[in-house]
């Protein structure tokens, strides 16, 4: 055999080895981040859930007496803001998610004030249908909290593959970024004053 044909033997065996890496280096990569847009969409049905929830809740509150009408306002209006925010899972960067976290702590923070305003009007909190979506509403929260985790999961399984060589390269070269997980919300580190 020729040196020349050697060589061309031998680059392009070379060729094909990178281009096998290259194949499999990518096709590692689109599994985990399949799996981080799937635990986003999840996320979403989560909180799109307690978003369904809401105006049935408001509703059966409105018909107590004296209700105070300002706490039912602005749980709309965070409810109103918090499903405008629409975070794609292709688009997930820090920004928007942060974004999106914001706007559904203002949907948790009037739950809860209208869930301590509640305690003031014991019918209400007699009435079944009440009762019955007060449950729904705590399920719901731990399903978010559920999916939010499942999120993180997803998000740490597709860094640490993005993040890894070779496939850090790839992830570069083909546009695989590294994601952003759910992360607490501001202040929530200091433990409530709780005073009796």
């Amino acid at each position: 055999m020729k040196p020349k044909n050697l060589g061309l033997i031998v680059f392009l065996g070379i060729i094909l080895l990178l281009g096998g890496c290259a194949w499999s280096g990518y096709n590692g990569l689109v599994g985990p981040d399949e799996n981080v847009k799937k635990a986003w969409n999840d996320v979403q049905s989560q909180y799109q859930r307690r978003a369904d929830l809401i105006p049935n809740l408001v509703n059966t509150v409105k018909g107590a007496a004296n209700f105070e009408t300002e706490t039912l306002t602005k749980l709309m209006e965070a409810r109103a803001k918090a499903t405008s925010v629409n975070v794609k899972a292709d688009d997930l960067t820090p920004e928007k998610l942060a974004e999106f976290q914001q706007a559904q702590g203002q949907i948790s923070s009037g739950i809860g004030r209208l869930l301590a305003v509640v305690e003031n009007y014991p019918d209400l909190k007699a009435n079944q249908n009440f009762r019955d979506l007060q449950a729904q509403l705590e399920g719901t929260e731990n399903r978010i909290t559920t999916a939010r985790n499942d999120y993180n999961g997803a998000v740490q399984a597709y860094n640490l593959k993005a993040r890894v060589f070779p496939n850090n390269i790839l992830a570069g070269l083909f546009g695989f970024k590294v994601k952003e997980g759910f992360k607490a919300d501001p202040g929530s580190e200091r433990a409530p004053d709780v005073k009796f």
